[in-house]
């Protein structure tokens, strides 16, 4: 079952309307390996180019998909098994305030799908930078779940070393679970709060549609399928 969500359907239709075979597409790679469409230079949809990443666990593909903005995505399944005590992988890869407000659930269950609630929030950011963990290390920023104007991101001190520069936060996050089964993030660029960091952040215009290549394809935004958490 692969999963959709994206303010654009596949890779068909352009918010301008203009029809575009996907058998039309290349592809390439950014410095980080992240994939990314090939625009020719002389090609009119280049102006809003359409950017996609994708995330796959052992029974579901998810594809994110925004016109003109960068776009990360990350899906995890709620029951997924650690190796690892979840504090001791919170304290190697999270920053201090995220493993106190770990260390603070005491129920072991609730503390593990709130460490995985994380950890694909920070992935989908990673991954909407475009640079991943090496890039951009999970210890560098810290996800602010419970805040009045949804979940915010701030850089730590880690990150005011030179070669961070990058870190941003004007970014836009979606938490949601899909089918009960799975925890799914996305993170778009938020150009609303280009003005300063005291904007409101706009909604995220997510639509998201379930899909069996070449056998179905249902919108399920809205159903109990899609779950929205954040």
């Amino acid at each position: 079952v692969n999963w959709a969500s994206c303010n654009a359907r596949c890779f068909s239709l352009l918010d301008t309307g203009c029809k575009i075979d996907p058998r039309s597409f290349e592809f390439k790679k950014n410095k980080f390996g992240k994939p990314e469409v090939l625009w020719p230079l002389d090609d009119s949809t280049a102006e809003q180019p359409l950017h996609f990443n994708i995330s796959h666990t052992t029974s579901l593909i998810a594809c994110g998909i925004a016109i003109n903005a960068h776009i990360g995505i990350d899906v995890e399944e709620k029951k997924r098994n650690t190796t690892k005590n979840i504090l001791s992988l919170a304290r190697r890869y999270f920053t201090p305030s995220e493993v106190d407000s770990l260390a603070e659930i005491s129920d072991s269950d609730a503390q593990r799908k709130e460490f995985l609630k994380l950890w694909t929030l920070k992935e989908a950011y990673v991954k909407a930078l475009g640079m991943g963990f090496s890039g951009a290390p999970f210890s560098t920023f810290s996800i602010m779940l419970e805040t009045s104007k949804g979940i915010r991101i701030s850089k730590t001190s880690n990150a005011s070393r030179p070669g961070y520069d990058h870190l941003s936060e004007n970014w836009l996050f979606t938490l949601a679970e899909l089918n009960s089964s799975h925890y799914m993030s996305v993170c778009i660029e938020d150009s609303s709060r280009s003005q300063g960091p005291e904007d409101s952040p706009a909604p995220v215009g997510l639509k998201v549609w379930k899909t069996v290549p070449f056998v179905e394809d249902t919108l399920v935004s809205g159903t109990e399928a899609v779950k929205l958490i954040a």
